[in-house]
């Protein structure tokens, strides 16, 4: 049997993780604390080097099936009448018919439908404690019985546990961006189905994105970090939303009261997270939990092409583990460093602070191909 390996986060990043190592030959157990899937989610990309990694695992056919097929981005007024309409390509570039942008929940099912065939799922837990031994590691689980690993992956998102045990509190590496973001799954978009809709308010954004898979509304607006909030309160969610919300979305009103229906939405602080390093000798971290990046949707091509350089370090060299992951650390960094720089021009782009600033970005928008 080959090296096992623990993957906490059946997410994007670890499912392709997973993938890749159950293939070349590793015992690889994901564990996941949320009891199932989540339906919601913000449209992401898959393009540049993850296109390759997708082609390789068979699922691009999937991934066009649930594809967005959005062509323009519609700015509208609080009745929904266009303002400005600018083509996607404008922002993200052209891999002709290469890259897909999917819904991140749509994404991060086929990832892990992938992966099943290759890896042990655990549902409904979580890692309590790691303690390094010489060769691996000694994990304690909130559910499940202690194991030993040969090496530990925290793939578990932007507020790892995994992070938190073996480098040190959130607050050591994160930085509030002044903003909060929350998605929730609809029936049916708002107007064209090649279209995704953006309405503002001074400070305050809200998107409607179709889609073949998952349509979802998003919402992202200004606010200062809120001491002590807890990511998994989702009754705290849907009051700070509901304060940031109402009587500020026009003829999109029905879309918060969606939000605050539903158990299925997402919410949680724009922010970056950067260490100084990703691993120790047999822990290391992955996607968000390494490094948080910007608003343009390019997290999840980072998650796929960084878990796919793991992978390849570590069957490289199965034997000298900690090797493999300074390896992968050198390599993934050139990749990711860049595209933590990219959330102001987000910022300015989706969430104008003033009606001025609406404006004046309205009519740039009009100089540009729609």
């Amino acid at each position: 049997m080959g090296k096992s390996v623990l993957i906490s986060g059946a997410g994007v990043a670890g499912s392709t993780l997973a993938y890749w190592l159950g293939r070349h030959g590793f015992s690889v157990t994901v564990v996941e604390r949320a009891a199932d899937r989540r339906s919601s989610g913000h449209p992401v990309d898959v393009k540049g080097p993850a296109v390759a990694v997708a082609e390789a695992m068979g699922v691009m056919p999937q991934l066009r099936e649930v594809a967005t097929r959005v062509e323009r981005l519609l700015f509208v007024d609080d009745e929904g009448r266009p303002r400005a309409r600018v083509r996607t390509t404008v922002f993200s570039g052209s891999a002709g018919d290469r890259e897909v942008e999917v819904s991140r929940a749509d994404l991060a099912r086929i990832m892990l439908k992938a992966a099943r065939e290759h890896a042990e799922i655990r549902w409904g837990d979580t890692i309590t404690g790691l303690t390094p031994t010489g060769d691996g590691v000694d994990v304690t689980f909130a559910e499940g019985s202690p194991a030993r690993f040969d090496l530990v992956v925290g793939a578990d998102g932007a507020h790892s546990t995994v992070r938190r045990l073996a480098f040190g509190p959130e607050h050591e590496f994160r930085r509030h961006l002044g903003m909060y973001v929350a998605a929730v799954p609809v029936d049916r978009p708002f107007g064209s189905g090649r279209e995704a809709i953006l309405h503002n308010s001074p400070g305050r954004g809200f998107a409607l994105h179709p889609g073949a898979g998952q349509p979802g509304a998003m919402f992202i607006f200004r606010h200062a970090e809120i001491p002590g909030l807890d990511y998994r309160d989702l009754a705290r969610h849907k009051e700070i939303l509901t304060a940031a919300y109402r009587n500020r979305l026009g003829r999109f009103a029905e879309y918060l009261d969606r939000a605050r229906a539903t158990d299925d939405l997402y919410f949680d602080a724009v922010s970056r997270i950067h260490l100084p390093r990703w691993s120790t000798r047999h822990i290391t971290l992955l996607g968000d939990a390494a490094s948080s990046v910007s608003l343009f949707g390019n997290g999840s091509t980072l998650a796929i092409a960084g878990a796919h350089t793991l992978a390849e370090e570590l069957t490289r060299s199965p034997a000298d583990i900690p090797d493999a992951l300074r390896r992968y650390e050198q390599r993934h960094r050139r990749l990711a460093a860049p595209h933590q720089r990219g959330y102001i021009a987000a910022a300015l782009l989706l969430v104008p602070g003033s009606r001025a600033a609406i404006t004046l970005r309205n009519t740039v928008i009009r100089l540009l191909p729609s």
